[in-house]
């Protein structure tokens, strides 16, 4: 298919996510379709624009069916950094919950870092998650998400 006549379609990666109904609210402004993908049932806004997805319980079941559809044009929404890779390499963009953007000069870090502390958990030298979830991550992802859709469409990306 012709790249410029192609469609913006945002992906989450459900389970975990936090923003869901910020998602929901660009989506709608934008007229985005959007895919909500979980391995569990998950309550979803009626809306025609918005298709609820349910994987197999499988391991990495929504990663791979996100990731197999991933292209450019697509946005992911994620936390998971080996999902954020496949994106990428997709040729997708792909936001983290906290506002922060994948990009192929970050997500080598990223991975490396998510590989040692995963090492380090593992030695039991390291504990503990993520830190709480702010207003300010929620507000750094809502203009991170719409910075995203802007670009996209400045390419020839449409609603």
């Amino acid at each position: 298919m012709d790249e410029s006549r192609k469609t913006i379609a945002i992906y989450i990666d459900a389970d975990a996510c936090p923003v869901k109904p910020e998602i929901y609210r660009v989506a709608e402004r934008h007229r985005l379709r959007v895919f909500v993908v979980a391995n569990s049932f998950m309550m979803v806004p009626r809306e025609p624009w918005i298709e609820r997805v349910i994987v197999s319980d499988g391991f990495d079941a929504a990663d791979n069916w996100i990731a197999e559809r991933a292209s450019r044009g697509s946005i992911v929404i994620t936390a998971d950094i080996p999902l954020a890779d496949r994106c990428l390499k997709a040729g997708a963009d792909v936001i983290g919950p906290t506002g922060k953007a994948f990009t192929d000069a970050s997500i080598g870090m990223a991975l490396a870092t998510r590989d040692m502390m995963e090492d380090l958990r593992a030695m039991g030298t390291a504990s503990g998650g993520p830190k709480p979830f702010s207003p300010k991550d929620r507000s750094a992802f809502l203009q991170a998400l719409d910075v995203a859709v802007q670009r996209l469409k400045r390419a020839g990306f449409s609603a």
